[in-house]
Protein backbone atom coordinates (compact mmCIF):
# COMPACT_ATOMS: atom_id res chain seq x y z
CA UNK A 1 0.00 0.00 0.00
CA UNK A 2 1.58 3.24 -1.16
CA UNK A 3 0.19 5.88 1.14
CA UNK A 4 -1.82 5.28 4.11
CA UNK A 5 -2.25 8.76 5.25
CA UNK A 6 -5.42 10.96 5.46
CA UNK A 7 -5.47 14.57 5.43
CA UNK A 8 -8.38 15.52 7.98
CA UNK A 9 -9.08 19.19 6.48
CA UNK A 10 -12.19 20.78 8.05
CA UNK A 11 -14.93 21.49 5.91
CA UNK A 12 -17.68 23.86 7.00
CA UNK A 13 -19.88 25.65 4.61
CA UNK A 14 -21.89 28.28 5.26
CA UNK A 15 -25.97 26.79 4.78
CA UNK A 16 -29.20 27.80 6.10
CA UNK A 17 -32.01 25.29 6.26
CA UNK A 18 -35.66 25.66 5.99
CA UNK A 19 -37.77 22.72 6.56
CA UNK A 20 -39.92 23.56 3.24
CA UNK A 21 -36.91 23.00 1.44
CA UNK A 22 -36.21 19.26 1.56
CA UNK A 23 -38.09 16.95 -0.58
CA UNK A 24 -39.02 13.01 0.24
CA UNK A 25 -38.09 11.23 -3.19
CA UNK A 26 -34.69 10.23 -3.29
CA UNK A 27 -34.33 10.84 -7.08
CA UNK A 28 -34.90 14.94 -6.15
CA UNK A 29 -32.75 15.92 -3.41
CA UNK A 30 -33.12 19.26 -2.80
CA UNK A 31 -30.56 22.13 -2.09
CA UNK A 32 -30.99 22.36 1.68
CA UNK A 33 -30.33 18.41 1.98
CA UNK A 34 -26.95 19.38 0.31
CA UNK A 35 -25.71 21.96 2.34
CA UNK A 36 -27.43 20.11 5.46
CA UNK A 37 -27.98 21.56 8.88
CA UNK A 38 -25.15 23.59 10.30
CA UNK A 39 -24.06 22.57 14.44
CA UNK A 40 -21.39 23.83 16.36
CA UNK A 41 -19.13 24.26 13.33
CA UNK A 42 -20.26 20.72 11.50
CA UNK A 43 -22.77 19.60 9.31
CA UNK A 44 -25.39 17.63 9.71
CA UNK A 45 -27.81 15.86 7.64
CA UNK A 46 -31.62 17.19 7.36
CA UNK A 47 -33.49 14.72 5.31
CA UNK A 48 -35.46 13.53 8.67
CA UNK A 49 -36.73 15.92 11.50
CA UNK A 50 -34.52 13.51 14.21
CA UNK A 51 -31.24 14.58 15.23
CA UNK A 52 -28.25 12.76 13.79
CA UNK A 53 -25.16 12.45 16.12
CA UNK A 54 -22.66 12.25 13.82
CA UNK A 55 -22.34 15.04 11.02
CA UNK A 56 -22.12 14.72 7.45
CA UNK A 57 -19.26 16.86 5.95
CA UNK A 58 -16.11 16.83 4.46
CA UNK A 59 -14.18 16.05 7.24
CA UNK A 60 -16.39 12.95 8.04
CA UNK A 61 -16.49 11.76 4.82
CA UNK A 62 -12.65 11.27 5.29
CA UNK A 63 -13.25 9.90 8.60
CA UNK A 64 -14.90 6.75 7.15
CA UNK A 65 -12.54 6.49 4.47
CA UNK A 66 -9.84 5.86 7.64
CA UNK A 67 -11.78 3.60 8.97
CA UNK A 68 -12.47 1.25 5.52
CA UNK A 69 -8.84 1.51 5.34
CA UNK A 70 -8.18 0.08 8.77
CA UNK A 71 -10.86 -2.72 7.53
CA UNK A 72 -9.21 -3.78 4.85
CA UNK A 73 -6.08 -3.49 6.13
CA UNK A 74 -7.10 -5.63 9.56
CA UNK A 75 -8.66 -8.44 6.49
CA UNK A 76 -5.75 -8.36 4.05
CA UNK A 77 -5.07 -11.83 4.46
CA UNK A 78 -8.42 -13.08 3.50
CA UNK A 79 -9.87 -13.77 -0.11
CA UNK A 80 -12.26 -10.99 -0.07
CA UNK A 81 -11.53 -8.20 2.69
CA UNK A 82 -14.87 -6.23 2.22
CA UNK A 83 -16.83 -9.09 3.66
CA UNK A 84 -16.98 -12.33 5.63
CA UNK A 85 -20.68 -13.70 3.86
CA UNK A 86 -20.18 -16.48 1.44
CA UNK A 87 -21.35 -15.23 -1.58
CA UNK A 88 -20.19 -14.22 -4.79
CA UNK A 89 -18.05 -17.60 -5.35
CA UNK A 90 -20.14 -17.37 -8.70
CA UNK A 91 -19.62 -14.00 -10.22
CA UNK A 92 -21.66 -15.12 -13.25
CA UNK A 93 -24.59 -15.05 -11.19
CA UNK A 94 -26.27 -11.45 -10.69
CA UNK A 95 -26.39 -10.45 -7.44
CA UNK A 96 -28.71 -7.66 -5.27
CA UNK A 97 -26.07 -6.19 -2.50
CA UNK A 98 -27.41 -2.85 -0.44
CA UNK A 99 -25.04 -0.84 2.09
CA UNK A 100 -27.03 0.78 4.86
CA UNK A 101 -25.23 4.06 5.82
CA UNK A 102 -22.77 4.28 2.75
CA UNK A 103 -21.38 7.29 4.22
CA UNK A 104 -19.53 8.14 1.58
CA UNK A 105 -20.29 5.30 -0.53
CA UNK A 106 -16.69 3.71 -0.73
CA UNK A 107 -17.57 -0.12 0.21
CA UNK A 108 -20.45 0.01 -2.46
CA UNK A 109 -18.22 0.88 -4.97
CA UNK A 110 -15.56 -1.59 -3.91
CA UNK A 111 -18.13 -4.36 -4.09
CA UNK A 112 -19.37 -2.87 -7.10
CA UNK A 113 -15.74 -3.28 -8.96
CA UNK A 114 -15.24 -6.74 -7.35
CA UNK A 115 -18.79 -7.64 -8.76
CA UNK A 116 -19.64 -6.53 -11.98
CA UNK A 117 -22.69 -8.41 -12.19
CA UNK A 118 -24.25 -7.63 -8.97
CA UNK A 119 -26.16 -4.43 -8.34
CA UNK A 120 -24.91 -2.36 -5.62
CA UNK A 121 -27.28 0.49 -3.71
CA UNK A 122 -25.74 2.42 -1.01
CA UNK A 123 -28.18 4.34 1.15
CA UNK A 124 -27.67 6.86 3.70
CA UNK A 125 -29.52 10.30 5.03
CA UNK A 126 -27.07 12.56 3.31
CA UNK A 127 -25.80 12.21 -0.55
CA UNK A 128 -21.94 11.59 -0.51
CA UNK A 129 -19.53 13.65 -2.64
CA UNK A 130 -18.90 11.07 -5.41
CA UNK A 131 -18.28 12.38 -8.60
CA UNK A 132 -18.14 8.67 -10.84
CA UNK A 133 -19.01 5.68 -9.43
CA UNK A 134 -19.27 1.94 -11.75
CA UNK A 135 -22.77 1.81 -13.53
CA UNK A 136 -23.87 -1.13 -11.29
CA UNK A 137 -23.68 1.10 -8.35
CA UNK A 138 -26.63 3.29 -7.15
CA UNK A 139 -26.09 5.89 -4.24
CA UNK A 140 -29.71 6.66 -2.88
CA UNK A 141 -31.09 9.30 -0.24
CA UNK A 142 -33.61 7.41 2.09
CA UNK A 143 -34.24 6.86 5.82
CA UNK A 144 -34.30 2.65 6.54
CA UNK A 145 -36.43 3.65 10.34
CA UNK A 146 -39.10 4.04 7.45
CA UNK A 147 -41.46 1.27 5.54
CA UNK A 148 -38.84 0.28 2.74
CA UNK A 149 -39.90 0.33 -0.88
CA UNK A 150 -37.51 -1.64 -2.71
CA UNK A 151 -38.81 -4.54 -4.72
CA UNK A 152 -35.53 -6.30 -5.19
CA UNK A 153 -34.10 -8.90 -2.04
CA UNK A 154 -30.80 -8.57 -1.20
CA UNK A 155 -28.78 -11.16 -1.39
CA UNK A 156 -26.29 -9.12 1.05
CA UNK A 157 -27.07 -6.37 3.25
CA UNK A 158 -24.00 -4.70 4.95
CA UNK A 159 -23.72 -2.40 7.86
CA UNK A 160 -21.01 -0.43 9.57
CA UNK A 161 -20.05 2.39 11.78
CA UNK A 162 -23.77 2.43 12.80
CA UNK A 163 -23.25 3.22 16.46
CA UNK A 164 -25.20 5.64 18.07
CA UNK A 165 -27.68 6.02 14.70
CA UNK A 166 -31.28 4.40 16.32
CA UNK A 167 -32.37 3.83 19.78
CA UNK A 168 -33.99 0.56 20.39
CA UNK A 169 -36.91 -0.01 18.69
CA UNK A 170 -35.54 1.66 15.42
CA UNK A 171 -32.93 -1.07 15.47
CA UNK A 172 -35.64 -3.84 15.97
CA UNK A 173 -37.60 -2.67 12.89
CA UNK A 174 -34.21 -2.42 11.00
CA UNK A 175 -32.88 -5.63 11.40
CA UNK A 176 -36.27 -6.95 11.06
CA UNK A 177 -37.07 -4.95 7.60
CA UNK A 178 -33.41 -6.49 6.44
CA UNK A 179 -35.08 -10.11 7.08
CA UNK A 180 -38.12 -9.43 5.39
CA UNK A 181 -36.39 -7.82 2.15
CA UNK A 182 -34.16 -10.59 2.24
CA UNK A 183 -33.20 -13.70 -0.36
CA UNK A 184 -34.09 -16.91 1.18
CA UNK A 185 -30.31 -18.04 1.61
CA UNK A 186 -28.97 -13.89 1.83
CA UNK A 187 -26.84 -13.06 4.41
CA UNK A 188 -26.38 -9.56 6.75
CA UNK A 189 -23.33 -8.91 7.33
CA UNK A 190 -22.06 -5.61 10.23
CA UNK A 191 -19.10 -4.60 11.79
CA UNK A 192 -18.91 -2.52 14.47
CA UNK A 193 -16.45 -0.29 16.44
CA UNK A 194 -16.57 -0.47 19.88
CA UNK A 195 -15.78 3.24 22.24
CA UNK A 196 -13.88 1.50 24.78
CA UNK A 197 -10.04 1.92 24.30
CA UNK A 198 -7.37 0.08 26.75
CA UNK A 199 -4.00 -1.45 26.39
CA UNK A 200 -3.12 -5.16 27.29
CA UNK A 201 0.43 -4.27 29.37
CA UNK A 202 -1.25 -1.55 31.76
CA UNK A 203 0.44 1.70 29.59
CA UNK A 204 -2.48 3.40 29.36
CA UNK A 205 -2.78 5.17 32.47
CA UNK A 206 -6.74 5.15 33.81
CA UNK A 207 -7.03 8.91 34.06
CA UNK A 208 -5.75 8.93 31.12
CA UNK A 209 -8.58 11.15 28.41
CA UNK A 210 -8.26 8.21 26.01
CA UNK A 211 -9.37 5.97 28.86
CA UNK A 212 -12.41 8.11 29.44
CA UNK A 213 -13.75 8.32 26.14
CA UNK A 214 -15.65 4.60 26.40
CA UNK A 215 -18.06 5.23 29.98
CA UNK A 216 -18.43 8.95 28.62
CA UNK A 217 -19.46 8.39 25.32
CA UNK A 218 -21.77 5.01 26.66
CA UNK A 219 -23.25 7.12 29.46
CA UNK A 220 -24.07 10.14 26.87
CA UNK A 221 -25.55 7.72 24.48
CA UNK A 222 -27.43 6.55 27.12
CA UNK A 223 -28.98 9.66 27.64
CA UNK A 224 -29.74 10.45 24.12
CA UNK A 225 -31.64 7.43 23.73
CA UNK A 226 -28.70 6.26 21.15
CA UNK A 227 -27.52 3.22 23.32
CA UNK A 228 -23.84 2.67 22.05
CA UNK A 229 -22.96 -0.58 23.21
CA UNK A 230 -24.51 -1.93 19.93
CA UNK A 231 -20.73 -4.09 19.38
CA UNK A 232 -22.21 -5.81 22.66
CA UNK A 233 -26.02 -6.76 21.56
CA UNK A 234 -25.86 -7.03 17.64
CA UNK A 235 -25.42 -10.62 17.49
CA UNK A 236 -28.70 -11.63 19.31
CA UNK A 237 -30.54 -8.66 17.99
CA UNK A 238 -29.83 -10.07 14.26
CA UNK A 239 -30.45 -13.82 15.32
CA UNK A 240 -33.81 -12.63 17.15
CA UNK A 241 -34.71 -10.62 13.67
CA UNK A 242 -34.60 -14.66 12.45
CA UNK A 243 -31.49 -15.03 11.09
CA UNK A 244 -29.49 -18.28 11.63
CA UNK A 245 -25.93 -19.50 11.28
CA UNK A 246 -24.70 -16.52 13.14
CA UNK A 247 -20.13 -16.10 13.17
CA UNK A 248 -18.68 -13.07 14.56
CA UNK A 249 -15.18 -12.26 14.42
CA UNK A 250 -13.45 -9.77 17.21
CA UNK A 251 -10.38 -7.81 16.03
CA UNK A 252 -8.35 -5.86 18.24
CA UNK A 253 -7.50 -2.32 16.48
CA UNK A 254 -4.37 -1.03 17.93
CA UNK A 255 -4.53 2.92 17.49
CA UNK A 256 -1.01 3.86 16.45
CA UNK A 257 2.21 2.27 15.58
CA UNK A 258 3.67 0.42 18.27
CA UNK A 259 2.81 -2.83 16.99
CA UNK A 260 5.74 -5.28 16.10
CA UNK A 261 3.85 -7.13 13.41
CA UNK A 262 3.83 -4.72 10.28
CA UNK A 263 -0.02 -5.42 9.49
CA UNK A 264 -1.33 -4.31 13.11
CA UNK A 265 1.82 -1.24 12.36
CA UNK A 266 0.10 -0.23 9.41
CA UNK A 267 -3.45 -0.42 10.84
CA UNK A 268 -2.31 1.63 13.51
CA UNK A 269 -1.15 3.94 11.98
CA UNK A 270 -4.37 4.58 10.09
CA UNK A 271 -6.15 4.23 13.06
CA UNK A 272 -4.81 7.04 15.16
CA UNK A 273 -5.65 9.20 11.94
CA UNK A 274 -9.03 7.88 11.89
CA UNK A 275 -9.31 8.79 15.48
CA UNK A 276 -7.86 12.41 14.72
CA UNK A 277 -9.90 13.37 12.61
CA UNK A 278 -13.23 11.56 13.57
CA UNK A 279 -12.91 12.14 17.62
CA UNK A 280 -14.96 15.52 17.25
CA UNK A 281 -17.92 14.75 15.00
CA UNK A 282 -18.09 11.35 17.42
CA UNK A 283 -18.55 13.42 20.35
CA UNK A 284 -19.64 16.70 19.46
CA UNK A 285 -23.55 16.31 19.17
CA UNK A 286 -23.62 14.29 22.18
CA UNK A 287 -21.56 15.90 24.64
CA UNK A 288 -23.39 19.30 23.95
CA UNK A 289 -26.57 17.66 23.96
CA UNK A 290 -25.87 15.17 26.64
CA UNK A 291 -22.50 15.94 28.11
CA UNK A 292 -22.22 15.05 32.37
CA UNK A 293 -23.20 16.61 34.65
CA UNK A 294 -24.56 18.92 32.11
CA UNK A 295 -24.40 19.81 28.42
CA UNK A 296 -20.68 20.98 27.36
CA UNK A 297 -19.85 23.49 25.53
CA UNK A 298 -17.94 23.89 22.30
CA UNK A 299 -14.88 25.43 23.54
CA UNK A 300 -14.85 22.22 26.41
CA UNK A 301 -15.42 19.79 23.75
CA UNK A 302 -12.39 21.34 21.49
CA UNK A 303 -9.99 21.12 24.36
CA UNK A 304 -10.91 17.47 25.48
CA UNK A 305 -10.50 16.74 21.83
CA UNK A 306 -7.06 18.32 22.16
CA UNK A 307 -6.07 16.00 25.16
CA UNK A 308 -6.73 13.03 22.90
CA UNK A 309 -5.23 14.06 20.18
CA UNK A 310 -2.26 14.66 22.56
CA UNK A 311 -2.49 11.28 23.98
CA UNK A 312 -2.99 9.39 20.34
CA UNK A 313 0.89 10.93 19.74
CA UNK A 314 2.33 9.09 22.83
CA UNK A 315 4.06 6.90 21.82
CA UNK A 316 3.93 4.86 24.98
CA UNK A 317 0.73 4.30 24.99
CA UNK A 318 0.03 0.97 23.56
CA UNK A 319 -3.62 1.40 22.84
CA UNK A 320 -5.93 -0.19 21.26
CA UNK A 321 -10.14 -1.15 20.68
CA UNK A 322 -12.14 -3.92 20.18
CA UNK A 323 -14.27 -4.26 16.82
CA UNK A 324 -16.57 -7.09 15.87
CA UNK A 325 -17.90 -7.80 12.84
CA UNK A 326 -21.17 -10.25 12.84
CA UNK A 327 -22.90 -12.22 9.80
CA UNK A 328 -25.51 -14.15 9.52
CA UNK A 329 -27.81 -15.89 7.34
CA UNK A 330 -31.78 -15.64 6.36
CA UNK A 331 -32.84 -19.20 6.60
CA UNK A 332 -33.98 -21.24 3.27
CA UNK A 333 -38.07 -22.25 3.50
CA UNK A 334 -38.95 -24.76 5.17
CA UNK A 335 -35.79 -24.96 6.88
CA UNK A 336 -35.74 -25.06 10.66
CA UNK A 337 -33.73 -23.08 13.04
CA UNK A 338 -31.69 -24.69 15.41
CA UNK A 339 -32.04 -23.83 18.98
CA UNK A 340 -30.41 -21.24 20.81
CA UNK A 341 -27.72 -22.65 22.73
CA UNK A 342 -26.60 -24.58 19.25
CA UNK A 343 -26.20 -21.07 17.78
CA UNK A 344 -22.75 -19.03 17.40
CA UNK A 345 -23.72 -15.49 18.60
CA UNK A 346 -23.58 -15.84 22.21
CA UNK A 347 -25.36 -14.56 24.75
CA UNK A 348 -27.64 -11.37 24.41
CA UNK A 349 -24.66 -9.23 25.92
CA UNK A 350 -21.54 -10.49 24.21
CA UNK A 351 -18.28 -10.35 25.72
CA UNK A 352 -16.67 -6.60 24.86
Amino acid sequence: MDSIAVDPDLYAPKSAYSPDDWQSETTSIGSSIYRGLMDNGRRYQSLSNKEYCVPSDEQQFETYEAGHLVDLIMDSDQPNPLFRSPIGADRERPLQVLDIGTGKGTWAIDVADMFPNATVRGVDLFPPPVAWMPPNCVIEVDDVRQEWTWRERFDLIHMRNMIGSFDSVEWERVYQQCFERMAPGGWIEQIEVGPFITSDDGSLPPDSALSSWGPLIQMCGDRAGRSCDIILTMSESIKNAGFVDVHEKIYKWPIGPWAKDQKFKEAGMVNSQHWMSGMEGWCMWLLTKFGDPEPWTKDQVHVYCAKLRSELKNPDFHAYHKTRRVWARKPMPGEVPPRSSESSSGSARATP
